[in-house]
């Protein structure tokens, strides 16, 4: 399963679609919640799209895959084509 971090709100429906053609379950948080920790879950990997999440996402999303040794992807651009790119990379 891959979870998402950041990114846009009108892209969410999309990143989803990008995930199930790689056969990914996926989560996307684009917005901080109160829980996030417990959210995110079991995952096998973790993309962070650095340019559109707070500092406060990012350091609860960072020490969550540290806590529970997920891979961790960082990426500046949000966009479907670096989702790709990433999927790619780890499929």
């Amino acid at each position: 399963s891959v979870v998402i971090i950041g990114g846009h709100e009108r892209m969410e429906s999309r990143y989803k679609e990008i995930c199930k053609k790689y056969n990914h379950k996926s989560k996307v948080f684009t917005k901080m919640k109160s829980d996030l920790g417990d959210q995110i879950g079991c995952s096998d990997l973790m993309i962070l799209f650095t340019s559109t999440v707070s500092h406060k996402m990012m350091r609860c999303a960072v020490a969550e895959s540290q806590r529970q040794h997920f891979r961790l992807e960082r990426s500046h651009s949000s966009s479907a084509s670096a989702l790709i790119q990433i999927l790619e990379t780890y499929a």
